[in-house]
């Protein structure tokens, strides 16, 4: 418990932090008082949340390929395939930013957005979403540190990012007077900040990258793939289901949509130990199968739904009583506020089963079965999202949206916590018989 509640709560503060550079974003951009750069920021949110989750898939696959080669032992693959884990990775989201910047406003469009606040979102996007392959750098430096259990500067490399918005938010947003535009300039810094910080520590601290080769691109791309490919479709439900439910309430009006681009914001902040569960145990259990230690395994997974449990009902007891402050520190109008509510109320406890996917994502991406992420994933943002948001937003409007996700939530973490369970033990039988077999043919 003690190991995945470090990893975890480092994970978590690092993970806020980086998640802190769009809440600042917005935080400063509100003193504005005008609800429709809240909007847009919301709907600009909605994109880049698909090039982030893209970044994820990959972090996950760099962490579980490093932490299974460091646990076997053989730090000369570790080095290899970290560096392999971010060349790939940043050719792949090069393409990615490209379309993003080319079809940027007919995206944002079909998402919801219009008149100036289409106009807004189109211009934040063209600035900020090419510093995603920065953002790529300092992940995957990041989850190697967490990788090879250096979890205080995994956490450095993201907090960095969070700090510096603070800093540079306000001076280029007020000060400055460049409002949105600001804004995306202040996420350019921090972003470039964060990966600077994360090369440095894997190199100097560590020696954990090797020189750039297309050799070790070659040698390790098809393994890379096979954790990588599932775990970037399993990370693209999230922002699809996002992507949805922002549409959804685009119907709504622009102050639903304020709210709900205030609420994104609230969540990642107030559930970051739940969004930082599925990497800071995957190296965990990926090093203990390694090593062939299952009991190990168990304790994780077991340990992390206990530590996610107690979590998400203290963040939750704390997040109903600021509502308030909250709904009056963004100024938000009656519309927006309602949103907000529905979730700090109720919805949030809902968070448990999200935990609980998080937790079985980790042991099917660090067993061998990340295909088993991708379907849970998908159930849940794919098939439940959609008409749960629309029939409860039928009798509750806005705030009937968000008690779908909440419910969306429940049915795939439950599904998903059982399966997962029952899979570690399967795992387990395999390796015993294979060992079995090795011994009885030498």
């Amino acid at each position: 418990m003690r190991h995945v509640a470090v990893m975890t709560l480092t994970a978590m503060v690092g993970l806020m932090f980086m998640f802190m550079v769009d809440a600042a974003a917005i935080f400063w951009v509100s003193f504005l008082n005008d609800e429709k750069f809240m909007a847009a920021l919301g709907f600009a949110w909605t994109i880049q949340f698909f090039t982030l989750s893209i970044s994820i898939g990959f972090m996950i696959a760099g962490s579980a390929m490093v932490a299974k080669s460091l646990g076997q032992g053989n730090k000369k693959n570790a080095r290899e395939q970290a560096t392999s884990a971010m060349m790939i990775g940043m050719g792949v989201q090069a393409g990615t930013v490209i379309l993003v910047v080319l079809f940027r406003r007919e995206i944002l469009t079909f998402a919801g957005a219009k008149g100036e606040v289409l106009e807004i979102a189109s211009q934040f996007l063209l600035i900020s979403a090419p510093s995603l392959l920065l953002v790529i750098v300092g992940m995957i430096a990041s989850s190697v540190l967490r990788a090879v259990g250096d979890a205080k500067r995994g956490m450095y490399v993201t907090l960095s990012a969070g700090s510096i918005a603070m800093i540079v938010d306000p001076i280029l947003i007020l000060w400055m007077e460049l409002g949105v535009e600001g804004a995306a300039w202040g996420i350019v810094i921090s972003r470039s900040v964060s990966a600077a910080l994360g090369l440095y520590f894997v190199i100097r601290v560590h020696d954990l990258l090797a020189p750039m080769h297309m050799e070790h691109v070659k040698r390790w791309y098809k393994p890379f793939f096979i954790i990588a490919f599932p775990a970037i479709i399993t990370q693209l439900s999230s922002p699809f289901g996002n992507y949805l439910i922002t549409r959804i309430i685009s119907d709504y009006g622009e102050s639903a949509v304020a709210g709900w681009a205030v609420l994104s914001r609230i969540t990642v902040l107030a559930f970051g130990g739940v969004y930082a569960l599925s990497g800071a145990i995957g190296g965990i259990i990926g090093q203990n199968y390694g090593a062939h230690k299952f009991d190990r395994v168990r304790m994780a997974y077991r340990d992390a739904l206990i530590f996610c449990t107690g979590y998400v009902f203290l963040a939750w007891a704390i997040l109903a009583a600021v509502t308030g402050p909250v709904i009056s520190i963004f100024g938000l109008g009656s519309d927006a506020a309602s949103v907000v509510k529905a979730f700090t109320y109720f919805s949030a406890g809902g968070f448990v089963f999200a935990g609980a996917l998080y937790v079985s994502n980790a042991s099917f991406n660090n067993l061998g079965r990340p295909i088993y992420s991708t379907g849970f994933n998908w159930l849940k943002d794919g098939i439940l999202m959609w008409p749960l948001c629309i029939l409860l937003g039928s009798y509750f409007a806005a705030p009937g949206v968000v008690y779908g996700q909440g419910l969306a939530w429940l049915i795939a973490g439950v599904a998903s916590t059982i399966v997962g369970w029952r899979f570690i033990g399967n795992v387990e039988a395999r390796d015993i018989a294979k060992a079995g077999l090795k011994s009885e043919l030498r």
